[in-house]
């Protein structure tokens, strides 16, 4: 979810992997991966990332959220059954 959305983003405003990578003060290959999803976005670098993107931080931090909890329950069996749990207790707050 995240890291195609980076890439799409990336691609249209007509960056290179390595223009983030030097905003960012990372190496390409990192970029790389978070595009590939082999790696997760740090935390740290979401609103930078949002800023040279042109997409509103909080939309960035969902897909950001999303990809974390994705990657907590996808090797489980009773994932949807959890997170259905998950949702209803988050929505009684």
């Amino acid at each position: 979810m995240l890291g195609e959305r980076i890439r799409e983003l990336r691609e249209a405003k007509g960056l290179v992997q390595r223009q983030i990578a030097a905003e960012l003060e990372v190496d390409t290959a990192y970029i790389s991966k978070i595009e590939k999803n082999e790696k997760p976005l740090s935390r740290s670098h979401l609103k930078r990332l949002s800023s040279i993107l042109g997409i509103s931080q909080n939309e960035l931090y969902i897909l950001w959220l999303a990809d974390r909890i994705s990657n907590l329950v996808k090797d489980e069996k009773e994932a949807m059954a959890a997170l259905k749990i998950a949702l209803k207790n988050i929505s009684n707050k």
